[in-house]
């Protein structure tokens, strides 16, 4: 077994974690760990650009379509939820 340490971690990161494991019934420790194996598991992950290629293909969009979306879509980067 490795011991990994994580420095400079945000205090909303911190309680969001705390929260969660108190949710979890488990230490922090545990609840890292549990999120760490959850995210790593490459067969229960969604795949967004698998996902989004599927919707694509069942609307039967046309590369024009594509390029209509790409032109009037948000690209403003999403703020990370905050747990407070």
């Amino acid at each position: 077994m490795v011991h990994l340490a994580v420095h400079n971690v945000p205090d909303a990161v911190h309680r969001a974690l705390r929260v969660g494991a108190a949710r979890h019934g488990r230490s922090i420790e545990a609840e890292v760990r549990a999120i760490l194996e959850e995210s790593l598991r490459s067969d229960d992950r969604i795949k967004p650009g698998s996902l989004l290629a599927e919707v694509g293909r069942q609307a039967r969009l046309a590369d024009d379509d594509i390029v209509i979306i790409n032109r009037v879509r948000d690209t403003t980067p999403a703020e990370p939820e905050r747990a407070e």
